[in-house]
C-alpha cells in the first residue's frame, strides 16, 4: 500500500484491499479526530451508513474532523444521499472514501471529490497464466488452485488477467471485452469468484482454439 502520508482534503482511494488501506491510513490521524463508518455485517457501504456519516457530518467540531467511509463498494442509494453533504460539508469536516470498486462509485460523487488510484496489479497471477498459449489442463490446474479465493482476490486476478492480454497485443472482440466488465459487476453482485473466474478463463480458452 503507496498511502504513506495524511490525507488533509477530501479524497476517493481507489484501492486493493480496504482494510489494509484503513490500516495504513489511521496512524496518521488522531483518535479524537477521526470517524471511521463501515457496515460490519457485509463490505458494501450502504444507506445505514450513509445516514450515520450525515449525522456525525453535522455534529459540530472546533477543529478539523475527519471521516472516513469504508466499503468494498458503495450502493448507489447511499451516494445518493450524501451527495448534499458532500457538496456543501460542513465547516471543519473532510470526508475520505475507501473503496476497492471504482465502478461502484457514480460520476456525480466523482464530480465532487478528487480520486486517487492505489490499485496494483498482482504480479504472481500475472506471470503464472500464459493467456495467449492457455491450455484445458492449465485452466483447470489454475482454477483447482483458487477454490478458495476471495471476491477481492478474485477482482485482482481479473484485471491482471486484462492487463497481460493488454500488453500482449491480444484483440479481443466487443463481446470478449464486455465479459471482463461484466465478472467484475458479477463479483460485486456475490457471484462465487471460482464461477466469474471459470466463464472467464473458458472464454479465452476458446478464443485461443479459433485463432
Amino acid at each position: 500500500m503507496f498511502i504513506d502520508k495524511k490525507i488533509e482534503t477530501a479524497q476517493i482511494l481507489i484501492v486493493n484491499d480496504v482494510e489494509e488501506a484503513l490500516n495504513t491510513l489511521l496512524p496518521f490521524y488522531s483518535k479524537h479526530n477521526i470517524r471511521v463508518i463501515k457496515n460490519d455485517q457485509k463490505d458494501e457501504f450502504q444507506i445505514a451508513q450513509a445516514h450515520a456519516a450525515i449525522k456525525e457530518a453535522y455534529i459540530s467540531s472546533n477543529e478539523k474532523k475527519y471521516l472516513i467511509l469504508v466499503g468494498r463498494s458503495f450502493r448507489n442509494e447511499a451516494q445518493n444521499a450524501l451527495l448534499k453533504v458532500f457538496e456543501e460539508p460542513p465547516k471543519n469536516i473532510v470526508f475520505i472514501i475507501i473503496t476497492s470498486s471504482k465502478s461502484s462509485i457514480l460520476p456525480t460523487i466523482f464530480s465532487r471529490i478528487p480520486h486517487k488510484y492505489y490499485k496494483t496489479v498482482s504480479k504472481r497471477e500475472e506471470i503464472t497464466l500464459d493467456v495467449d498459449k492457455l491450455d484445458l489442463k492449465e485452466v483447470y490446474l489454475f482454477l483447482k488452485d483458487s477454490q478458495r479465493i476471495t471476491k477481492d482476490e478474485a477482482r485482482t486476478i481479473i484485471e491482471a488477467i486484462l492487463y497481460k492480454v493488454s500488453s500482449k497485443k491480444i484483440e479481443l472482440n466487443q463481446k470478449e471485452l464486455e465479459l471482463f466488465s461484466k465478472s467484475i459487476k458479477l463479483l460485486e453482485l456475490n457471484s462465487r469468484p471460482i464461477n466469474v473466474l471459470t466463464s472467464l478463463l473458458l472464454m479465452l480458452l476458446n478464443r485461443n482454439k479459433r485463432v
